[in-house]
């Protein structure tokens, strides 16, 4: 009988005196780490979690990012994947595996424009097997010679390696961290409250669409090959484009074999109250990348879906020596693991058995029917998003739109928090705009939930604001 230690067990002082010495948090201001003790979280069940001092907070973020789709505590979940690493924990994603198999099948039934899954192991990666595709059709399809460039959206966030963030546009998440690759530019965002174009919709004739047209002109349209685009942006302020936004951009990418990178990664599996972000547009992508909510962040699992005439493209003739490497020469290693299959697998059946993307439709307009009322302070300018994916953005002045300031919103996060709720913000990403709420719970949330953290929201508001009274 083989020794197991009980790694679950743990000294509370030891935790919090380790966690400041040893553990380098993610996103966060170092300097916060000096003096203030961080949050360890140790338990969670539906949209509850606790930390090690016996606090509980309604988590609206679905574990920080916007992962855990089906709530924490799915028993199922762990058992799927206890099952499956206990059969076979991994091989080499050169090889099949049955649980990645079903999972690919299971995808491509919600995806039935597409025809190929690859899977690695996060959104980042994700994204960079799809600039890696659009590369190396440049370098190998006659039909694409030299379309390598990637155009991106000004506020929409696509991964945190270099590549990636050279198809970023939030400005302060790369800032320091260049040079970036070069190929990559950058097309106008499609927010109508902070125009870019300084227009009202409809008069606006969709500009922040037409513009996409003059970029790939000034590129040089015989090197643009791919336009990676989150179908509504999230990090960047929850951003849901205008119906005639996507159709207008698919017939420029049509024009000039442009192929559409949709970034899924957020949206999809239910977040939008649609399967996929995407379905709410008249649009065909011709690329999808999916990642969080895969395996409800159970296990780390993302995927890249193709057409079959992307895949065609890579299947090389041996014969012709000069074909030899004419295939997609890809890998990532925890693409070979099972359990996150197996998680997905399990995941994707409660999505579908307990009908979560309708509640996740039917919960989240009326949490922005809730978050709506709020517009009746002051400071709140905006709010606005779509299934469970609302935004809520703080002004000092509404005809102004001023935004509030980064101390401000600092201390609203801390006084929601007192409040036992957690809600999310823009974090380092837009230089003086960094002023929007983030509503994204897990698509299991109630009513009951809702009225809590809108609740929790406004009593912090009023509280930080103190002038903040109702407008008549």
């Amino acid at each position: 009988m083989r020794s197991q230690k009980d790694w679950l067990s743990y000294d509370v002082e030891e935790m919090v005196s380790q966690d400041k010495d040893n553990l380098w948090h993610h996103l966060k201001s170092h300097s916060c780490f000096e003096n203030l003790e961080q949050m360890i979280v140790v338990g969670a069940d539906g949209l509850v979690i606790k930390d090690i001092r016996g606090n509980e907070y309604l988590d609206a973020t679905s574990g920080g990012v916007w992962s855990v789709m089906v709530g924490y505590g799915r028993e199922s979940i762990a058992r799927a994947v206890y099952e499956q690493m206990k059969e076979m924990p991994y091989f080499a994603g050169a090889y099949g595996t049955v649980p990645a198999i079903k999972f690919a099948t299971k995808l491509l039934e919600h995806l039935p424009r597409m025809d190929k899954i690859y899977f690695s192991n996060s959104g980042s990666e994700a994204n960079e097997k799809a600039f890696k595709m659009v590369r190396l059709a440049a370098n190998i399809d006659p039909s694409r010679k030299g379309k390598y460039k990637i155009l991106y959206r000004d506020r929409d966030y696509h991964g945190t390696t270099v590549a990636t963030m050279s198809a970023g546009g939030q400005p302060e998440r790369r800032n320091g961290f260049g040079p970036f690759v070069e190929g990559f530019s950058e097309v106008p965002h499609c927010l109508c409250y902070r125009c870019p174009f300084d227009k009202t919709y409809p008069e606006c004739n969709i500009d922040c669409a037409r513009a996409i047209e003059d970029v790939i002109i000034r590129e040089g349209a015989e090197s643009v090959g791919g336009f990676v685009v989150e179908p509504v942006t999230a990090g960047g302020g929850i951003i849901m484009p205008v119906k005639e936004y996507f159709p207008i951009v698919q017939d420029i990418c049509k024009k000039y074999g442009v192929w559409i990178i949709m970034d899924e990664v957020v949206c999809g599996f239910g977040r939008t109250g649609k399967f996929w972000g995407h379905e709410h547009f008249d649009v065909d992508p011709d690329i999808i990348t999916m990642a969080k909510g895969l395996a409800s962040s159970y296990e780390a699992l993302s995927a890249t879906a193709v057409k079959q005439e992307i895949y065609d493209i890579f299947l090389n003739d041996l014969s012709k020596p000069e074909e030899q490497t004419n295939f997609f020469r890809d890998i990532s290693t925890y693409g070979g693991c099972t359990a996150p299959m197996a998680a997905a697998l399990e995941s994707t059946r409660i999505i579908e058995d307990e009908d979560l993307v309708e509640n996740s439709r039917k919960m989240g307009s009326i949490l922005l029917e809730k978050l709506q009322t709020l517009t009746s302070l002051p400071v709140v300018g905006e709010v606005r998003g779509v299934g469970l994916f609302c935004g809520l953005e703080l002004v000092q002045e509404k005809q102004s739109k001023t935004p509030v300031t980064e101390s401000q919103m600092a201390e609203l996060m801390g006084n929601i928090m007192a409040e036992k709720v957690i809600v999310g913000r823009t974090n380092s990403s837009l230089p003086g705009l960094n002023t929007t709420l983030y509503f994204v719970p897990c698509l299991t949330v109630s009513v009951e939930e809702i009225d809590i953290i809108v609740g929790a929201v406004e009593t912090a508001i009023k509280k930080t604001f103190k002038e903040c009274q109702v407008v008549a």
